[in-house]
């Protein structure tokens, strides 16, 4: 299937012929199964399988334009809506979409939500209410996703990694997570932390400040915050991310924000 996408996506002429349909069709089914991923773990470093996204905007290229009716809501769009999430074992609340192409592991939860083509959410994880999640964003188990929180996708430039949220995360409401940004395990992050690629991370824990940037490390606790720059008009607070603990391992892993929060003494 690589070969044959490496090619059609060298040469789009291709993309007419019945072998390259099939391989396209093939990706993204192993994807909505969960078969295939566009990024993979391996020995601790991930992967980004850049054929995989090539696969997926072809499939947009091939695709057309087709009318799906869900009770009284009517959706006009090129890729269908995932379905049969009983035998997947998921729960899904009413308003919840998640577009063909994205896989969802057994005992996801899905409040009023949206998860993108090429996602990946494992299982245990919660998408809380209005959360989304990407095209191409990869979610550990057992993840928690707070109201509102927005995970950005990713599908050009092909060599652009996906976000990463790493098991266990507990994302707090309204944050935004952006750019391929990457989130260690068992991090948790308080309400309204912003995290680009270019967004400073700043470890607030010793007498020596330690930056970080498109990466939280695991168990590290994260609020928002600002820091002085200067301008050719004057100084001004620019946002940044501020590291002020570490969870700990006497944590409940499914504990809330507020009590994660609390042993820092921290009112969010």
């Amino acid at each position: 299937m690589e070969k044959i996408i490496e090619r059609a996506w060298e040469n789009r002429s291709l993309t007419e012929k019945l072998e390259t349909k099939e391989a396209v069709f093939k990706v993204i089914g192993q994807l909505d199964k969960g078969k295939i991923r566009v990024a993979n773990k391996k020995k601790g470093n991930w992967i980004i399988n850049d054929w995989v996204k090539k696969a997926i905007i072809l499939y947009f290229t091939i695709q057309k334009m087709e009318t799906y009716k869900v009770g009284p809501l009517e959706f006009h769009d090129k890729i269908p809506l995932k379905n049969k999430f009983k035998e997947k074992e998921v729960r899904v609340v009413p308003n919840a979409i998640a577009r063909f192409g994205s896989y969802v592991s057994k005992n996801v939860i899905m409040m009023p939500s949206f998860i993108n083509i090429g996602a990946y959410v494992d299982s245990g994880t919660m998408i809380d209410t209005w959360a989304t999640v990407g095209s191409c964003a990869q979610i550990g188990r057992n993840v928690h996703l707070s109201g509102g929180v927005g995970v950005g996708g990713v599908l050009e430039p092909l060599q652009a990694a996906p976000v990463i949220i790493e098991d266990n995360a507990f994302i707090g409401s309204r944050c935004v997570i952006v750019e391929g940004t990457h989130i260690g395990k068992e991090a948790v992050l308080g309400a309204n932390v912003i995290i680009t690629s270019s967004t400073k991370i700043i470890d607030v824990t010793s007498s020596k400040k330690n930056e970080f940037n498109g990466k939280v490390p695991e168990n590290s606790v994260v609020i928002p915050g600002t820091y002085k720059k200067t301008f050719p008009a004057g100084d001004f607070q620019v946002p940044c991310a501020l590291i002020i603990g570490k969870r700990k391992e006497s944590t409940n892993k499914k504990t809330s924000l507020n009590d994660a929060l609390r042993e820092y003494n921290i009112s969010i």
